[in-house]
């Protein structure tokens, strides 16, 4: 809108602009809805691998070995990804993501070996995924949104991790339906059917569409240029910026308590919860009934975390989540039982409260300690998080075949829990140098 004066037109101002609706929200709008459309098949192997397991006769080893590939490409793609999204812009890199989720999740369908299970579930997956993993949200708020940063990023945390526990149900009845192939198909679709909202609505950054970010009356600044060429500019930068945040203790505090949030996380709960559940007599739909309900929980319990981040030290919040976490894990195991108790349900609300939780105040330490590279060092942080996740995921699965329970992989996660605590509050306040 325009006013008149004697020399023309005059522009509205940029701050008189974003008292009204701010593009920036329907940019973060379409990034959840990406990532949870992504979430289909992070949800996939805790509910297939029994499936799997009965129809080829793999061990449950042979199964995690798959997962734990996806798991560990998750996260060590996500920094790449975060210099991919710089180089050739959040659209492009989305969309090959939900392609390539959507092309593996359809190809799982004719696998007959472990080999092609790795290939479908462990690269093709992992490779989509780790593109969308939070390093995508870490991105998002950080190029759109000057303040509420807390907040936006744990809704888009929200909605990665709730997206693939909300979906738990669905592919478990489809699984009992349909087959496991069918549910895989539905995956593949749900990724598929993202792509073309992702590429009319998705903008790379506020300069596109001519307005500051959310927060900001100035102009937007543009991104850290990276060489032009290849992709080569884009590993380069990924690299380096590991090389110098590594030379930082409050790096490894971060990577250490990440790496152990991931191993409680997606490598045990996510994937071990359900033929654990099993184990003691539960049906497969109503174990993954409970992890959708960790998903609703989770909703609740990850944007009051971004609310809390705004306005609290985040290294009190992250001590205080593990602590809760390894508390809760203690106890799992006399909880497990093959109907549902009151005792269960504590646990699984409790757990999702802090499922993610974790999320918004790392990335603001990331922020404050690191600056404008903050989204990679966050998405080198969340490797050590995919990684955690991935030795967790084979080692129960290891500790399932040699004892035949995973008690022992439970009070193992439990004390990881405190270390992660203990480094969390130990982060210094002082920029990196």
């Amino acid at each position: 809108m325009t006013a008149e004066s004697l020399d023309g037109p005059i522009e509205e101002p940029l701050g008189a602009r974003q008292r009204r609706f701010h593009p920036a929200w329907t940019v973060a709008l379409v990034a959840l809805i990406a990532l949870i459309g992504a979430a289909g098949f992070r949800a996939a192997p805790g509910v297939l691998m029994v499936p799997l397991e009965e129809e080829f006769g793999w061990s449950t080893a042979e199964l995690s070995l798959a997962v734990s590939i996806n798991l560990l490409l998750y996260g060590l793609i996500a920094p790449f990804a975060a210099a991919l999204m710089q180089r050739f812009g959040i659209r492009a890199v989305t969309v090959v993501a939900l392609f390539v989720i959507g092309a593996g999740a359809a190809l799982s369908v004719f696998v007959a070996t472990p080999g092609q299970l790795i290939l479908t579930w462990g690269v093709l997956i992992g490779l989509g995924t780790g593109s969308m993993a939070l390093v995508f949200a870490a991105t998002i708020t950080d190029t759109w949104f000057a303040t509420r940063r807390g907040l936006v990023s744990g809704v888009l945390t929200a909605g990665s991790a709730t997206g693939q526990l909300i979906f738990l149900p669905v592919i478990a009845a489809a699984a009992e339906d349909v087959g496991w192939r069918g549910a895989s198909l539905i995956i593949a679709g749900g990724a598929l059917a993202v792509m073309p909202l992702v590429w009319i609505f998705l903008r790379n950054r506020p300069s596109d569409l001519g307005v500051a970010r959310y927060g900001e009356t100035a102009p937007a600044v543009a991104p850290t240029p990276v060489p032009r060429g290849t992709a080569w500019g884009a590993a380069k930068l990924a690299l380096t910026t590991l090389r110098e945040a590594a030379r930082t203790k409050t790096f490894w505090a971060l990577a250490i308590g990440f790496a152990i949030c991931g191993a409680t996380t997606n490598g045990l709960i996510g994937t071990h919860f359900i033929p654990s559940a099993h184990d003691h007599g539960m049906a497969t739909t109503t174990a993954a009934g409970l992890l959708a309900v960790v998903g609703i929980f989770d909703i609740v319990g990850t944007v009051f975390s971004g609310w809390l981040t705004d306005r609290v030290n985040p290294r009190i919040l992250l001590a205080a989540y593990y602590a809760l976490r390894g508390v809760s894990l203690l106890f799992l195991p006399s909880l497990l039982s093959a109907e549902v108790q009151p005792s269960i349900i504590v646990f699984i609300v409790i757990y999702g409260l802090d499922w993610v939780a974790t999320v918004p105040p790392t990335i603001a330490l990331c922020r404050e300690v690191f600056g404008d590279k903050g989204p990679l060092v966050f998405g080198w942080v969340f490797a050590a998080h995919q990684i955690g996740a991935g030795i967790a995921s084979i080692l129960a699965g290891i500790v399932r075949d040699h004892t035949g329970q995973y008690t022992f992989a439970w009070f193992a996660a439990a004390g990881l829990c405190a270390v992660a605590a203990l480094v969390s509050a130990s982060i210094r306040r002082r920029p990196a140098t």
